[in-house]
């Protein structure tokens, strides 16, 4: 029987590489998608087509209700959940004297309740030997300017992360988060000139963007072979901290 993985956000950027990247390493995949089905039904095309197994759920994230019945068709298709990895988040960038408080809670509620939701029933649901991934940022160490409402949903994803990984003691799941830098998706050059681009490319050592492939690596490796990594945030930003 095929292991069985939750990918929010699974549909675009990051989180479509990460199901992807998933069913190639043989988990069967549950691409969960905010509202564009036309992009996650595209995400679940591109995995069967490959040999893959692959279904989409639509589902907001923070609410708990739709994401009890994600994991509900989980396991009545495929029948259980071994990994959980919750790519989904938005982002709004704004100094913090001039950032509308209406945004702020609305990244809070994708960001930090949505975050503790999917835990919730990944805490509740996920079989012995599986694994939960949160997406934080490595913009909670950089700071950023402009940042700050961003950054403080990802500081709480970590603190999420940590101490979910020491409440699971005994059932042999790992919970760590993957805080990718910057990396060349819809979300981070939404935006941005070509100038500032390149000044973050410039950043790493490497001198590169990221990309989702090479964040999908990461979480790849905390979904299957690294179960001796737990309750850690891994900066994959390619040196830029």
């Amino acid at each position: 029987m095929s292991r069985v993985a939750i990918v929010t956000g699974g549909s675009r950027g990051i989180g479509r590489t990460t199901a992807e990247r998933l069913a190639a390493d043989g988990f069967a995949v549950v691409v969960v998608y905010a509202g564009n089905s036309v992009e996650a039904q595209s995400a679940v095309d591109a995995i069967t087509a490959a040999g893959g197994q692959a279904i989409a759920a639509q589902a907001d994230v923070a609410d708990e209700q739709a994401v009890a019945a994600v994991f509900d068709t989980a396991e009545q298709t495929f029948g259980g959940v071994d990994v959980v990895v919750h790519a989904a988040g938005v982002m709004h960038l704004a100094p913090l004297a001039e950032l509308d408080l209406s945004v702020l809670d609305g990244m809070h509620r994708t960001n930090v309740r949505g975050t503790f939701v999917v835990d919730q029933q990944a805490a509740r649901r996920v079989r012995s030997g599986g694994a939960i991934v949160n997406f934080s940022s490595s913009v909670v160490g950089i700071a950023l300017p402009g940042y700050a409402a961003y950054a403080a949903t990802k500081g709480a994803v970590e603190a999420i992360t940590l101490v979910l990984a020491r409440e699971l003691r005994g059932r042999d799941i790992t919970v760590n988060a993957v805080a990718p830098g910057p990396t060349a998706t819809a979300l981070f050059l939404d935006g941005k000139d070509p100038e500032t681009i390149a000044r973050m490319a410039a950043q790493a050592p490497l001198e590169r963007l990221g990309t989702p492939a090479d964040i999908a690596e990461v979480v790849s490796f905390l979904a299957g072979p690294a179960r001796w990594v737990n309750g850690q945030v891994i900066r994959a930003n390619g040196g830029v901290i």
